[in-house]
């Protein structure tokens, strides 16, 4: 078998018919299987054997009665049934065109890398099948997170969420993976240091069906990420909330001298700045300094950043303190709370982002060591 392409399901019976003819028409010439992996309460697997009675390539199904790991889950047991090294992932709801299957295997034998992502967001891709802004908007910034969270392992993939990626199973170690959600890819490429190449896809609406998207798969994302990277973020934010305090702390102090709220905070925010500054780069970003440009050019890009997120904080305080009445302190804290995840992100992505897509072998290996440091469930 040259390709295998497994399928998630869960209630996705309006699908399937028209998934496996597109699929037929896109492999046909190819030896390859499709395995349907199903988690459904509804008709679905009925679909899938009727459907397989006619269908112009093999299809398999595992029905799982008793579902673990959720759609991670359900992809692991497919790959681990495969007949083929060679796996395609996507999903059922023809959002992930089959049409690209193609691209994605000739893009696999061109760069020789271990895993081939269909993205969104690379060039020429779009996200047009997101039901909403809002969709997207959450979308664009758990991406952001995410890859600020990984910047070294997710840095050449700029889709870390998507569901349709080609993997060869020979450089996955199942063994390390933990699926509980339904980011598998994310498991796979935060948990391992494997070669990433991207095609550019359309993300399609829905062909039938509703989406599965809610709080709760929300939720369940930020548990996988938490247990995935609970480091170096950590570290970051018991620092940023040093600084807050210090902030909070040196504000209260001038303002208890007679100087202006306004004017306190000003000095504050630039006292806490260069500190922070100091500490992250000792204690949080460490790993990545000898990758990254030079220290003056960090400092430049971390002290302007956070001087025009300054700019930006210290006029909200104003408002929130002279139009909805609130406390200044209060005010500050508020706005401090929801600058440490964007100035997170900044810092992992720009002040300290690799000179070039390939950094250092000794830099390398010191980030693998980091980017290692998995808290498994039994020590939480």
């Amino acid at each position: 078998m040259e390709l295998s392409v497994i399928v998630p399901t869960f209630n996705e019976a309006p699908n399937v018919a028209e998934l496996v003819r597109r699929l037929g028409d896109a492999l046909r010439g190819l030896e390859a299987e499709v395995i349907f992996v199903d988690d459904s309460t509804d008709d679905t697997p009925a679909v899938v054997m009727a459907v397989a009675a006619e269908a112009p390539l093999p299809i398999r199904l595992i029905h799982r009665e008793r579902p673990t790991g959720g759609l991670g889950g359900a992809v692991m047991a497919g790959v681990d049934a495969a007949a083929s090294d060679l796996c395609v992932v996507m999903d059922g709801d023809l959002q992930h065109p089959p049409e690209k299957i193609r691209e994605l295997v000739s893009e696999y034998e061109r760069s020789g890398a271990d895993v081939v992502v269909a993205s969104r967001y690379a060039g020429g891709g779009t996200s047009g099948g997101l039901s909403s802004r809002l969709r997207v908007l959450v979308s664009s910034a758990s991406t952001a997170v995410t890859k600020a969270m990984f910047p070294i392992r997710l840095h050449g993939c700029s889709d870390p969420m998507t569901g349709f990626f080609l993997v060869d199973r020979r450089v996955v170690d199942g063994e390390a993976l933990r699926p509980r959600g339904f980011k598998i890819l994310l498991e796979i490429l935060a948990r391992q240091n494997l070669r990433v190449s991207e095609i550019p896809f359309d993300f399609a609406d829905r062909h039938a069906g509703e989406s599965k998207a809610s709080l709760h798969q929300g939720f369940r994302f930020l548990t996988q990420l938490g247990y995935l990277r609970f480091g170096k973020m950590s570290l970051f934010a018991i620092i940023g909330g040093l600084g807050a305090v210090a902030n909070l702390l040196i504000m209260a102090a001038l303002i208890a001298f007679g100087l202006d709220y306004v004017w306190a905070a000003v000095i504050a925010a630039e006292a806490t700045i260069i500190g922070n500054f100091l500490l992250i780069e000792r204690f949080v970003f460490r790993d990545m300094r000898d990758a990254a440009s030079g220290v003056w050019v960090r400092f430049a890009k971390s002290f302007s950043f956070n001087n025009a997120e300054a700019l930006v904080r210290i006029p909200v305080i104003y408002l929130l303190v002279e139009t909805w009445h609130v406390s200044s302190i209060l005010a500050a804290a508020l706005t401090l709370i929801v600058a440490f995840v964007v100035r997170f992100v900044f810092h992992s992505l720009v002040v300290y982002a690799p000179r070039n897509p390939v950094a250092s072998s000794a830099a390398r290996r010191v980030v693998e060591a980091v980017d290692t440091e998995v808290v498994k469930p039994g020590e939480l």
